[in-house]
């Protein structure tokens, strides 16, 4: 996990969310959280050599400082960026139906795992990490794989599955962070958060007026 040394804390107004994912908002929004969007866009291709762990991390990293970068005042922006991966190879969004296909086969019946890296930005600055999840899926016929792909669920979704719809049919079980498959680790998120400043009286933290030289950074 890569942190904020030295960070120096003031009070802000705005949450953004680098990020255009419907899953990603109403993980925010069921925090109690009001924010705003600003999606960033980046090249998601991994580097030669790179783990699929490390590119989640880096990834989400670009994502919150491209998005920072076009905000005027201060805020702090999180941003995320999810890869599924088997046996060492990420997996991320079908390029067509037929690449859901041929990801579906090779998920259908076996274990793997889905990585988000969380980056929040402020000022500059970034803190970050990522959070791991396995998942393993159950066995799948030939006609099951072809009518998932064909529903369309699967177009936009890192391993053409979504685990909080109609692909939940074929997880037999989740070890791990549940929230981190559909691609916001709040867990994750409330430590990174903290890290960067943010109040969350939601999670027992205590808003007070900030002292000077010693402000929180509030979300309203």
């Amino acid at each position: 996990m890569k942190g904020l040394s030295g960070y120096a804390r003031s009070v802000a107004a705005r949450l953004v969310l680098a990020s255009s994912s419907p899953r990603r908002r109403e993980l925010l929004a069921a925090l109690g959280l009001t924010f705003e969007v600003c999606p960033a866009e980046v090249d998601e291709s991994l580097a030669a050599g790179e783990s699929p762990f490390d590119a989640a991390e880096r990834l989400a990293r670009e994502k919150a400082m491209r998005a920072a970068a076009g905000i005027r005042g201060e805020a702090v922006v999180v941003a995320a960026d999810t890869l599924v991966v088997l046996r060492g190879e990420a997996l991320g969004k079908p390029a067509d139906r037929a690449d859901a296909v041929r990801m579906l086969r090779a998920l259908a019946g076996r274990t793997h795992e889905v990585v988000t890296g969380l980056a929040l930005a402020r000022d500059g600055r970034v803190v970050s990490g990522r959070d791991v999840t396995h998942v393993v899926f159950a066995p799948m016929t030939e006609e099951e794989i072809r009518a998932y792909a064909a529903s369309g669920e699967p177009d936009d979704k890192a391993g053409a599955y979504a685990l909080q719809g109609i692909g939940g049919v074929f997880v037999e079980r989740v070890e791990g962070s549940p929230s981190n498959v559909v691609g916001l680790p709040v867990r994750l998120f409330v430590r990174l958060a903290r890290e960067a400043g943010l109040v969350l009286p939601a999670f027992g933290d205590a808003v007070a007026p900030p002292r000077p030289g010693s402000g929180r950074l509030e979300a309203p």
